[in-house]
């Protein structure tokens, strides 16, 4: 009889715990490089793993491509997020099967130099939105929020100030994206001290964060993240999950 209890209550506490610890979904952390390496990326990466254990939801992280090689594995995943990847990082195979991934209405997110990966393939380009052309030394400016009914922006101020590497960006790559952030590019140098040809900025509407549906998925970017003190800003981190939900889940926006 002591053994039938013990037997049941094990059973009974155990079964909760089974379903406090499901997910609420499953995300793929991809962060591998072909051109400049961040060092923030092991930080993030970090970041990351601890925004999955406090919002609950599975994170698997991949340094390289190989995973893209597995249609199969790929689609057990919501939503894929570029880390600061840099250069041409997938074959082509992979492309195809990342478009596929998308296609079937899954999610991407992209962080600082998601967008200055694979210029030369047009699908992901028109997914990130706008890619990166150059960027100053890092320096502080203001941000102003454009749309706080998106997720994770319920507890940012309207504007605040922020230090990081501020990408100046092509134009649109699609037509549809919703901007989230912008900042005030007459309060930071935008010449490069260490490039002698001239850059121009963005002028008055310089954007640094937007999201949009695209292919039959959702995509989310946001350029902010190549300090890596910026991973350990609560504020931040709670921004890029606010992202990462909407596009793991398409639920969120007020």
């Amino acid at each position: 009889m002591r053994k039938f209890i013990l037997s049941f209550l094990t059973v009974v506490l155990f079964v909760p715990a089974l379903a406090i610890a499901q997910p609420q979904f499953r995300a793929l952390l991809f962060t591998e490089t072909g051109g400049w390496h961040h060092q923030s990326i092991s930080v993030g990466v970090d970041a990351l793993k601890e925004l999955a254990q406090r919002h609950q939801f599975q994170l698997d992280w991949q340094g390289n491509s190989g995973v893209f090689n597995n249609q199969q594995r790929l689609m057990s995943y919501d939503v894929i997020i570029f880390l600061s990847t840099t250069g041409n990082v997938l074959s082509d195979e992979e492309q195809a099967n990342m478009e596929a991934f998308i296609q079937s209405g899954k999610g991407y997110v992209g962080i600082h130099a998601a967008s200055d990966t694979e210029y030369r393939w047009e699908w992901y380009t028109q997914l990130v939105g706008r890619m990166f052309a150059h960027h100053p030394a890092n320096q502080t400016t203001r941000v102003t929020v454009l749309d706080d009914s998106f997720p994770g922006l319920e507890r940012v101020p309207e504007s605040y100030l922020w230090t990081d590497e501020w990408y100046a960006f092509g134009e649109e790559k699609v037509e549809g994206l919703n901007y989230l952030l912008s900042i005030d590019e007459s309060m930071y140098e935008i010449q490069p001290h260490w490039d002698q040809n001239p850059k121009e900025g963005m002028g008055d509407f310089h954007p640094v964060a937007w999201y949009h549906e695209f292919d039959g998925g959702r995509s989310y970017y946001n350029a902010m993240g190549h300090m890596p003190e910026t991973f350990s800003d609560m504020m931040f981190m709670e921004m890029l999950y606010g992202g990462i939900y909407w596009a793991a889940t398409g639920k969120g926006i007020k």
